[in-house]
């Protein structure tokens, strides 16, 4: 099975971690410890909230201010419209901020929020109708 693994350094992992389970997220506690935490979105995929320190020993580069700057874009994928409103909600209940509301596009229905760090995290639910993907995807 192919994962997905999304490193992002965070100001306080007891606070991030709490926010992260609160919007659906589990917590893996076999690869967490003070510096880090291992949250689970699914099978395939989970965010590895690093603090600034423990984050730091994997790049040269200055660590980005994402309240202020735009670093990355992530999108989360729901199976309904409930499931994108409760996330929103969720988020702005555990300390998130949304950053854009959710829109109905008719077959795209979603927003965005950013957890306490500043990381824009992307809501959406489609209509795929005859547009959905079939086989395995590469």
């Amino acid at each position: 099975m192919r994962m997905i693994f999304i490193n992002l350094p965070v100001g306080d992992v007891a606070r991030s971690t709490a926010f992260y389970e609160a919007i659906g997220f589990e917590r893996n506690a076999a690869f967490s410890n003070d510096a880090a935490s291992a949250m689970r979105w699914s099978d395939a995929i989970s965010v590895m909230l690093l603090d600034h320190g423990f984050y730091a020993t994997f790049t040269d580069k200055p660590i980005a201010d994402t309240h202020s700057v735009s670093a990355a874009l992530l999108c989360l994928s729901f199976d309904d419209r409930a499931a994108v409103d409760a996330i929103h909600a969720a988020a702005r209940g555990a300390g998130g901020r949304e950053t854009r509301p959710i829109v109905d596009q008719q077959f795209m229905y979603g927003g965005a929020f950013e957890d306490p760090d500043g990381h824009t995290w992307e809501t959406v639910h489609m209509e795929m109708g005859d547009c959905a993907p079939t086989g395995d995807a590469a």
